[in-house]
């Protein structure tokens, strides 16, 4: 057998056993109520996205279509954090100053990321997407866990109207086999 034809079977095999990795990502959409009309009101608590709490990954779409267990996870990282303004699509993030995202198991739980003085920020008035600052945390033992919650908290005054917000969660899953 020629040396590259060993070299070449020797590269496949060492392939075929590397961890693989892949993003997916969690949706949800949460509304936040008006204030009273005239009226400055604190914005104390955000509202919960019903669709971040209780996840089990092994019932996760891009888990499933990989044929990788949760218990097959070997790291977990947050790539990306975003919060899109649905509705009405002239409203801006002027209402919001703060928001953070945690990811809870058990009672566990770590910061994700999140984004301060959003308030200042200029990102215009149609549909504005904001990125947030992601954290270099491990969520693996999170993601294993029987269930999982993305917890969002926000701080600002409440809005003039109701606003109905997106927030995906774009996650880095290594784990399985190619």
């Amino acid at each position: 057998m020629r040396l590259a034809s060993i070299l070449a079977a020797a590269g496949l095999a060492l392939t075929a056993c590397a961890p693989s990795s892949f993003i997916t990502e969690v949706k949800g959409e949460s509304t936040v109520p008006a204030g009273p009309a005239g009226v400055t009101t604190p914005l104390n608590a955000f509202p919960a996205i019903s669709s971040f709490a209780g996840m089990d990954f092994d019932q996760n779409q891009d888990f499933k279509n990989r044929g990788v267990a949760k218990a097959d996870v070997t790291s977990v990282k947050a790539r990306t954090l975003t919060l899109k303004v649905l509705s009405p699509n002239n409203q801006d993030f002027g209402f919001l100053s703060s928001v953070e995202f945690f990811a809870r198991a058990g009672d566990r739980e770590v910061r994700i990321g999140g984004r301060q003085d959003i308030s200042r920020l200029d990102l215009g008035s149609t549909n504005p997407v904001l990125s947030l600052d992601v954290e270099d945390v491990e969520l693996q033992p999170f993601v294993s866990a029987p269930t999982m919650s993305i917890i969002v908290r926000g701080r600002g005054d409440m809005p003039e109207r109701e606003v109905r917000l997106q927030a995906v969660v774009a996650l880095e899953v290594e784990g399985g086999l190619l």
